[in-house]
């Protein structure tokens, strides 16, 4: 009977440890799964969560907004909902003076790939303002609140017969990260950047007041506001210019091998205003497509190309059949289809995350779920696939004066060796007062955006040192960095490249200083986790 018990005993024993050693043998194997459905095989992750989980999201919020528009409820509740915003910033001012504030809005809600460590320590306030508020067809204004997408406006906006002025491309782009920050499209050249077509902006101040301004109210606070990435006040409205909207956008394609040709028709494009729209993808340092093109009400049937519909091939490389074919294309393209065009495929960035998207299998079967959203995307983002982001990826847009673009484009290929680049010519107006983006020295005002997104194919590539490369030759020539993308500059050299007369003399007025931080200690990279200490120290010496 002992000997019975004993060996039961040593048998639950046996047993407990060949399922322990079962349960952990098939928990690392799940691990290892998830590594590497997350990283070198992220496309499993992408379409099996954050595709259908993009889709949700976008029909859940597409079903808001249509039942607010229904009970025409934005504008009624904006005051409310701007009060709310005031109480926060009063409250929590009158306890606690010192600490700064931001936006409540989580880190994966925004569009870009940083997970900045500053809202750790400031005192979030909620923002939450979604809504396009008024329409005035008299006044040719449309007047929303900061978290209304491009996509969202567009879609309000066309049916009625109009469109803003600048229509930013990617559809989850906000306009108040459009004002706050930075934006851009093909009607640049005649427009300026997406803050020169903005009339007004309500914003609530460091002591919860809250004030209208334009060029003639506050105009020191109109101006200094665009690029100040929140670090003036809360945005809680905008009043944007419309135009009128045409049922196409015709469009030619120009396809040229040689780096002297398509850079002198993009500047004579650009600096002529001809054509509505002008922009150009450039294939490698000698070929290019250069766009120009017009809004139409007429077409011809069998040129129309409904660009935006999921089963067609990704804008980018519809566009590269010309540059192989080396003829001259025209299309007609419906208006939303042609502002939207790069929003499948992230531009290019798809190409990367889904390997086989542009093929007409996926298309066919799966294109309907493109593009994911980049929330969700950063949610299923890894540590690993950070590093190898930071090191070996590159999301940069910069502005630099026309005149510099041939020297640009080589500055570009050298440091980093990414094609496509897609550039789009952009007007930097001359204002009343100087906010932190002017025109150069000399007085030129016409700049082209340059935008790198991919992976870089330079030899013996350095990421920390090919930005600071970059960087170090947009201030040369008196251009702009994007700041939604990694700056390593140091505060001398943002300073340098930001005009910050207007910024700092707001900031004093406006009590700025105890309230909210000053905008390089927001975007710069020690803040925004992209890079250490240590590094930013080996930059400085």
């Amino acid at each position: 009977s002992t000997q019975s018990t004993g060996t039961r005993f040593c048998t639950i024993i046996v047993m407990k440890l060949v399922i322990s050693w079962f349960a952990a043998f098939w928990f690392k194997i799940f691990d290892l799964f998830l590594e590497l459905s997350m990283s070198r095989y992220r496309w499993i992750t992408v379409i099996f969560f954050v595709l259908p989980l993009s889709l949700l999201f976008t029909v859940l919020i597409y079903i808001r907004n249509a039942f607010v528009f229904y009970l025409q409820s934005g504008s009624k509740s904006h005051p409310t909902k701007v009060k709310r915003v005031q109480q926060q910033v009063e409250q929590h001012r009158s306890k606690y003076p010192n600490q700064f504030l931001c936006t409540a809005r989580p880190n994966w809600l925004t569009t870009n790939i940083w997970n900045p460590t500053y809202k750790k320590t400031y005192k979030r306030i909620e923002v939450n303002l979604r809504d396009i508020l008024e329409l005035n067809e008299e006044k040719q204004t449309v007047k929303v609140e900061p978290l209304v997408t491009c996509g969202q406006l567009s879609r309000f906006l066309i049916p009625q017969g109009w469109i803003t002025a600048i229509v930013p491309e990617l559809d989850d782009l906000t306009v108040g990260g459009l004002i706050n920050g930075f934006g851009v499209e093909t009607s640049s050249h005649i427009y300026g950047l997406f803050q020169h077509i903005c009339v007004g902006f309500e914003v609530v101040l460091a002591d919860g007041s809250v004030v209208w301004c334009s060029k003639d109210q506050h105009a020191d606070l109109f101006y200094a506001l665009p690029w100040s990435h929140g670090t003036l006040g809360f945005l809680v409205a905008a009043e944007i210019k419309i135009v009128r909207a045409k049922k196409y956008i015709h469009i030619r394609y120009l396809p040229y091998h040689s780096k002297e040709e398509y850079i002198q028709r993009f500047q004579e494009e650009s600096k002529s205003g001809k054509h509505n729209y002008v922009e150009a993808l450039v294939y490698s340092k000698n070929s290019a497509v250069v766009m120009i093109a017009d809004g139409s009400d007429y077409c011809v049937p069998s040129q129309v190309n409904s660009i935006g519909y999921f089963w067609k091939p990704w804008f980018y490389e519809h566009v590269k059949q010309y540059l192989k074919k080396g003829t001259i294309g025209e299309e007609y393209i419906p208006m939303r289809h042609y502002f939207h065009r790069h929003t499948r495929s992230l531009f290019w960035e798809m190409e990367d995350i889904l390997p086989f998207g542009n093929n007409f299998l996926f298309r066919y079967t799966l294109g309907w779920l493109v593009p994911p959203k980049v929330s969700f995307l950063k949610l299923t983002t890894t540590s690993k696939i950070f590093e190898v982001y930071k090191q070996k990826h590159v999301d940069q847009d910069m502005l630099v004066p026309i005149s510099t673009l041939s020297e640009a484009i080589d500055q570009f290929e050298k440091e980093w060796y990414i094609y496509p680049l897609w550039l789009c010519p952009a007007k930097i107006l001359q204002t009343n007062q100087k906010g932190l983006v002017n025109p150069t020295s000399e007085g030129e005002e016409m700049f082209v955006d340059i935008g790198a997104y991919g992976v870089p194919k330079s030899p013996n590539f350095d990421a920390l040192m090919a930005i600071r490369n970059v960087e170090a030759f947009v201030r040369k020539v008196q251009g702009f960095q994007a700041l939604y993308a990694a700056t390593y500059q140091t505060k001398d050299e943002f300073r340098e490249m930001f005009n910050h007369d207007l910024y700092d003399k707001v900031r004093k007025h406006y009590n700025c200083n105890g309230a909210f931080p000053d905008v390089y200690d927001k975007v710069n990279c020690i803040t925004r986790n992209i890079s250490t200490v240590n590094e930013m120290n080996r930059i400085k010496h």
